[in-house]
């Protein structure tokens, strides 16, 4: 589990498509307390820590997960945004993220706005459901929160310190990004969805708008 607080920014140094996509990547903060067998958010994805050489860390995607992501077209040099999981007691200072990507997003367009930037996407089909007035949403592994949705596009707005701090400073139209839906929207829906108590639970509410 993870927060979406980036805690670095690191490169990736090697790719390996020899036997499936294996990914060396070079950091130093997360590199810390790091060991095998660690999970770790890359860009949005859970990876598991194989084994760490020097100032970089090793970690192999299995073909659905990449299939799935950005990651699935690394390329030496990319960067990445890196998040080790969160421990018992720790400050929640963003959100609650699984590392699970729900699928890829595109820029729709970037703004700048004064000392912010207003960046519009649009979601993988199928996903507008979860789309949430300022809900929250993570973008390659960064929590956010989401504003404006509507049908399958919304907005979110980066402040200074998120644009220095992560990758999302360098997005621009036609970007794509790893996109992960609240969690609790996506759980709230399928249970009502599927639950015979969906028609007593929307009079129910119907009830309480009225009062």
């Amino acid at each position: 589990m993870f927060t979406g607080i980036i805690e670095e920014v690191g490169t990736i140094a090697e790719v390996s498509r020899s036997r499936g996509l294996r990914l060396g990547v070079r950091a130093e903060r997360v590199l810390g307390d790091l060991k095998p067998g660690d999970s770790i958010a890359v860009s949005g994805p859970c990876l598991t820590v194989e084994s760490i050489a020097g100032d970089r860390f090793y970690a192999s995607l299995l073909p659905e997960t990449a299939e799935g992501t950005t990651l699935s077209g690394a390329q030496v040099g990319d960067r990445v945004n890196l998040e080790r999981a969160m421990r018992v007691g720790d400050r929640l200072g963003g959100h609650l993220v699984t590392g699970h990507v729900d699928g890829i997003a595109e820029v729709a367009s970037v703004q700048d706005r004064g000392e912010t930037r207003l960046v519009e996407l649009t979601c993988p089909a199928g996903q507008e459901k979860y789309l949430v007035d300022r809900g929250s949403v993570a973008l390659d592994g960064v929590s956010l929160t989401l504003r404006s949705p509507v049908g399958g596009r919304f907005a979110v707005s980066l402040v200074r310190a998120t644009l220095g701090a992560t990758t999302l400073g360098d997005l621009r139209p036609g970007d794509r990004v790893n996109i992960e839906l609240d969690l609790i929207a996506k759980h709230i829906a399928r249970l009502v969805g599927e639950s015979p108590a969906k028609s007593k639970l929307a009079a129910w509410l119907a009830e309480a708008d009225v009062q």
